[in-house]
């Protein structure tokens, strides 16, 4: 009998920030968005920064905030791995939105200050999915 579910974790470098069951998952990886269901294919990936969904087993949809990191696939297993990752209840709106402006003050020139701005924009988009899910 085949699983109906993913085992899913999602690991920062300094914790462990969500495990447990899930229907789907959704990345963006460098070869763009991708989705994972129940008997995906094995898979190794490079996250970009971005917003990880999960809709869990239960049937709810969370979001989280991820950078740099690895997405592994197999045997309906997904392991994400990042140097951050923040769960999008967790994240404070109007700081990451203050984190955003200094960020492009700063200038979009190098890679460093690049990298800043697109991990302010993910917390912004992952708290706004937190917010729009409240919101129904």
């Amino acid at each position: 009998m085949a699983d109906t579910n993913l085992q899913v974790e999602l690991v920062a470098a300094d914790r462990l920030v969500w495990s447990g069951e899930a229907k789907q998952v959704t990345a963006r990886t460098v070869e763009g968005d991708l989705g994972v269901l129940p008997g995906h294919a094995p898979l190794l990936s490079v996250l970009v920064p971005g917003v990880v969904d999960v809709q869990t087993a239960d049937g709810e949809t969370w979001a989280a905030a991820v950078d740099t990191g690895f997405l592994s696939v197999a045997d309906n297993r997904v392991s994400i791995l990042s140097e951050y990752a923040q769960l999008s209840h967790e994240i404070d709106l109007e700081k990451a939105r203050q984190d955003l402006e200094r960020a492009r003050e700063a200038g979009e020139d190098d890679d460093e200050a690049l990298a800043h701005v697109r991990s302010a924009e993910a917390r912004i988009r992952a708290a706004e999915r937190e917010s729009s899910s409240r919101a129904r």
